[in-house]
């Protein structure tokens, strides 16, 4: 198998089920808004029948907190872009893309150079689903790598990536599919991408507890945790993305420190629901609080 950081698309569609799903909510209610989330899924129109509230209560019918955490990870990425930008980042890297659609979704300003990375295949695929227009299409650069024979640092040098300019990277949702010599090759290269000037890089990992210890990974009161984490894992699996790498607090730490960058956050659901959810009236009972995944900011040792 090869150790490339960009898989199929099943996962891809299911986060964005879950951003679909989450824009259905009234807008005093919504955490995110995507109205490009419902190119990516299948059997969207369904799901739009279904509506918000019908589509969260099913969802939790099989494992509370699954949507809420997916879209509280939307979300912090979101406002971590939105403060990058505020700071004058110059340059935004989408690593394995995928169905991502910040590019477009958030409102950026035109003078911000954005990298989508993803295989060829993936990519075609993108952009057979979007509109014929959409915002910020020329600021937005498609950098295409086959892992097997190309290095990401080169292809996105030859895609006109500046390493003097200020950089914010962001890899969601992946690190748990790919093995960890992969991971340490991307942040490698990412190092060496910025070696002199700002980066700051937002990576989501799952926690080595869900198999040590599942119920760790939830609220008190989760009913049937094991079960929950099963479900999940058996899901990746079924589309063919299995889960393969976990990690602990310290081996993420460690890993960004070998590689130049210097932890500054560490989130789960469970810190973000007062932020998020309880402001909205959406408060998350702690028996359906999700602490699978985990979310990493770090900053460039300069």
């Amino acid at each position: 198998m090869s150790n490339s950081i960009f898989r199929k698309d099943g996962t891809a569609q299911g986060v964005a089920k879950q951003r679909l799903i989450e824009s259905l909510a009234k807008p005093s209610k919504r955490i995110i808004y995507d109205p490009y989330a419902e190119n990516f899924v299948l059997g969207a129109g369904i799901i739009k029948l279904m509506g918000h509230d019908f589509s969260v209560w099913l969802s939790k019918k099989f494992v509370p907190g699954f949507h809420e955490h997916l879209i509280s990870r939307t979300r912090f990425i979101d406002d971590l872009i939105k403060k990058s930008i505020s700071e004058q980042v110059e340059q935004y890297v989408i690593l394995g893309a995928g169905y991502d659609s910040r590019a477009y979704n958030l409102e950026l300003p035109s003078g911000l150079k954005i990298f989508e990375v993803d295989q060829p295949e993936v990519q075609e695929i993108k952009i057979s689903k979007l509109p014929d227009e959409i915002p910020n299409a020329e600021n937005i650069t498609y950098v295409s790598v086959d892992f097997n024979h190309q290095s990401l640092k080169n292809q996105l040098l030859n895609s006109g990536f500046d390493k003097r300019k200020s950089t914010i990277y962001t890899l969601e949702g992946v690190s748990q599919y790919i093995t960890r010599e992969a991971l340490n090759s991307t942040l490698t290269e990412l190092a060496l991408l910025t070696p002199n000037s700002n980066a700051t890089f937002f990576m989501s990992y799952v926690s080595k507890l869900l198999r040590e210890d599942p119920k760790a990974c939830f609220g008190m009161g989760y009913l049937k945790p094991e079960k929950a984490a099963k479900f999940i894992t058996n899901g990746a699996a079924k589309v063919g993305e299995p889960w393969i790498s976990l990690y602990s607090s310290k081996e993420i730490e460690d890993l960004l420190s070998q590689n130049s960058f210097t932890l500054i956050e560490n989130k789960t659901l469970a810190d973000l629901n007062s932020k998020y959810f309880t402001p909205v009236g959406r408060t998350i009972p702690e028996n359906h609080i999700f602490k699978i995944e985990h979310f990493v900011v770090a900053k460039s040792k300069v």
